[in-house]
């Protein structure tokens, strides 16, 4: 049974329509994949019916931006309730925060040399709510500026990056309360990644599994090395933690990242369900261990 529990679709930042995404994860032999569109469930849907119509499980998930010391963390939550008040304003109050940022990292790129503008910028947003880095990196591509979002990002939009204005975020143990209190897993994304090991160094994962019940960490990914992979797996052997594996699937938004290069085990993902079925009503027959349908 091959598991991706990480992907993201146009209702984000991904390149791909949730139906689209979904029947790319069946003809690439995934059996279960997970949307996790960035702060909105706005796509899980449209995903949930495609999977049903195809015979692909799909699980119900979302990105929800946290921050730890004025670091970005990111915070996968699966089987939260996209009813929760608390979370869903929490939710509405970020995709805010993003646009409200958009003028200013505007006007730090013409200042560099490198315009794109506000309309530039929409365009390629479509009918996202989650506004994000990757939108403007696209409009800037299509400007001429970059040659792809690696570039965008590494030249202008990372964190501390010419171009980069902080928005706001959630704490990350409030984020980590915030889907526990929806009936949702709690998994940090791809906590290492691009040299990240300082911001959730050994015991700060202790001590969000001590004192805010953290459910995991995604372990193989592909902004893991090897070395980070055998620690982060030993880490979560060590505070009891669900070691996951994903793509971060984004379409052509991010190269390197091909559906089901990274999966989650059977094991891991049965308990994962085991633990948001216990905390809600029984779960959809769509977000229940099965095996794919034939496709002949």
């Amino acid at each position: 049974m091959r598991i991706d529990l990480h992907t993201h679709s146009s209702v984000s930042d991904g390149t791909d329509k949730p139906s689209e995404l979904i029947r790319k994860a069946a003809a690439v032999g995934l059996d279960i994949v997970a949307l996790t569109d960035h702060d909105t469930f706005d796509g899980l849907d449209e995903a949930v019916a495609e999977g049903e119509r195809i015979g692909l499980q799909v699980v119900r998930g979302m990105e929800l931006s946290c921050s730890r010391q004025g670091e970005s963390v990111h915070l996968l939550a699966y089987g939260a309730d996209p009813t929760h008040d608390g979370l869903v304003s929490e939710m509405v109050r970020i995709r805010g925060g993003r646009m409200g940022r958009l003028a200013g990292v505007l006007a730090k790129l013409a200042a560099l040399g490198v315009p794109v503008t506000e309309a530039e910028v929409l365009a390629e947003v479509g009918n996202s709510p989650s506004i994000g880095r990757p939108h403007i990196a696209d409009a800037m591509i299509k400007a001429g500026h970059v040659r792809d979002r690696e570039e965008a990002f590494d030249r202008f939009l990372a964190d501390g990056g010419p171009a980069h204005v902080p928005r706001y975020s959630i704490d990350l143990e409030r984020g980590i309360d915030l889907v526990h209190a929806a009936g949702g897993v709690a998994i940090i994304g791809h906590p290492w990644g691009r040299g990240r090991e300082h911001v959730l160094p050994a015991p700060v994962l202790a001590r969000l599994a001590a004192e805010h019940s953290l459910d995991g960490v995604e372990v193989e990914h592909q902004d893991h090395d090897p070395d980070a992979r055998a620690q982060l797996h030993a880490l979560a052997e060590r505070f009891g933690l669900l070691a996951t594996g994903s793509s971060d699937y984004h379409g052509t938004g991010k190269l390197d990242h091909d559906l089901g290069c990274n999966t989650t085990a059977p094991e891991i993902y049965q308990e994962l369900v085991r633990r948001y079925g216990a905390n809600q009503e029984p779960s959809t027959a769509s977000d229940q261990p099965a095996t794919k349908a034939s496709a002949g």
